[in-house]
């Protein structure tokens, strides 16, 4: 997978930078995730993974190139009280599933109670 940014401006009355990628993923095969471009998009910009918001990604049939938008916020603050809820729940990072307790443990839990 390779990111190379298109165009980059600075907004400071939002206190971030709108960024435009292009994302050549031909030879992972479908469009990687937005936490994937995220890092990759941080270490261009030498910001941490935390600061980017991928608002959009599309990759366009038949090609392997996907297109998109991001913004870069100056503080975690910032970009939680700009980004809308689902975008900052699409790019936060997936959680691990927690293991399920044994059936033994959860009924023993209840008995001592």
């Amino acid at each position: 997978m390779k990111v190379n940014i298109i165009s980059k401006k600075q907004n400071p009355l939002l206190k971030r930078k709108e960024v435009t990628f292009s994302v050549d993923h031909a030879q992972n095969g479908g469009t990687p995730s937005r936490v994937e471009v995220s890092k990759q998009l941080a270490s261009l910009l030498q910001t941490k993974p935390e600061l980017v918001y991928v608002k959009n990604m599309e990759t366009k049939t038949g090609q392997m190139i996907a297109i998109g938008k991001a913004n870069v916020y100056n503080s975690i603050e910032q970009g939680k009280l700009m980004e809308p809820k689902h975008v900052i729940a699409r790019n936060a990072p997936p959680e691990k599933p927690k293991e399920p307790q044994a059936p033994e443990e959860a009924t023993e839990k209840q008995e001592e109670e």
